[in-house]
């Protein structure tokens, strides 16, 4: 049927914020094709969860609704994709780059011998031209992303295979409701009929998850420091303007392998994918690995040395200076003028 497949993964009850992003995308490129968006959501207990999908654009809904299905398994999970990928014969697939999506998207994508890029920051339809074999392909899904440690960035087609497969990950996307009122049709999955005892011969006993300690994914305001920022002790002013200002601490891979922050307030292409109101980047330099995980941010402030680091070309207000002396003045101003 050539349309486009979004997995709608399951976090705590409820469907994941990186599926409705995909959700939204995969509206619009259906749009753009003029062919119909899909979903497919596997779990226990799911009556009423297209409530949480079909606002966001998708035609059909194919639930898959089973007890031993609460908790994802790889094996049942693959088996029903797969089935119903051989059936529909979706041009694109779509799954989030959580831990879930990067185990079961490249499954699937082997068991129908596919392909699939990791870690899209862009996705986009084109053509392209094979001038050595003479042909055209036409409305490709270019998989766009960050490549060889985040230096360049690297654009992907699969002209032979379909479905054309990706994974995205959070914050990526724009979520979007495209129409509260829209209607879906559901699709009720025999799970029976498809999954075999074999698929189930793994069986959860019981699941310990830690909750997140640091989630700066959805703070509205980050202050990212990066290698510039010269030691962890100065990264206190960092959180001092976070602070005052209700926000978060981010950083970049640089700062993070030097030791002034955890891992958990990395952004970048190895850390999380940001879209605050507004991102202060204080000493960071702005190399492709970073920005992929930023760029989207509503305002930039880049606050640096050099006045020709890569970060002012994306940045909307760009502040010439060091760290240590121009955070400390954007304390005292804002303080100042938000009694």
């Amino acid at each position: 049927m050539n349309n486009i497949f979004v997995f709608c993964e399951i976090d705590e009850g409820k469907i994941a914020d990186v599926s409705q992003e995909l959700l939204t995308k995969g509206r619009s490129l259906a749009n753009e094709l003029k062919c119909n968006l899909e979903a497919i959501v596997i779990g226990s207990k799911l009556e009423g969860i297209e409530s949480e999908i079909a606002p966001y654009g998708a035609d059909t809904i194919f639930v898959a609704d089973d007890k031993r299905l609460e908790f994802y398994l790889t094996l049942p999970f693959t088996t029903i994709i797969v089935d119903l990928f051989k059936k529909q014969q979706p041009q694109i697939a779509l799954f989030g780059a959580t831990s879930v999506g990067r185990d079961l998207g490249p499954r699937v994508s082997s068991a129908l011998k596919s392909g699939l890029t990791a870690d899209c920051t862009s996705l986009v339809i084109g053509n392209h031209e094979d001038k050595k074999e003479g042909k055209v392909y036409e409305n490709l899904l270019y998989q766009i992303r960050p490549a060889f440690g985040g230096n360049i960035i690297a654009t992907i087609i699969n002209p032979d295979c379909r479905p054309q497969m990706a994974t995205v990950r959070e914050g990526v996307m724009k979520k979007e409701i495209i129409n509260k009122n829209h209607k879906s049709k559901v699709v009720a999955i025999d799970v029976n009929k498809v999954v075999t005892d074999v698929d189930f011969a793994v069986e959860i006993i019981e699941r310990h998850m830690e909750p997140r300690k640091i989630d700066i994914k959805k703070s509205q305001v980050i202050v990212s420091g990066g290698y510039g920022v010269g030691s962890r002790e100065n990264f206190k002013l960092l959180y001092e303007l976070a602070h005052v200002l209700g926000g978060e601490v981010g950083a970049s891979r640089a700062a993070v392998d030097a030791g002034y922050v955890d891992h958990a307030r990395q952004v970048g292409q190895t850390g999380v994918t940001v879209r605050p109101k507004l991102y202060i980047a204080c000493g960071i330099s702005g190399q492709v690995q970073h920005t992929a995980g930023m760029e989207e941010s509503a305002m930039i402030i880049s606050i640096n040395t050099d006045p020709t680091a890569p970060i002012t070309k994306i940045a909307d207000y760009n502040i010439t200076g060091d760290v240590s002396e121009v955070v400390p003045r954007l304390i005292e101003a804002y303080r100042k003028h938000s009694k």
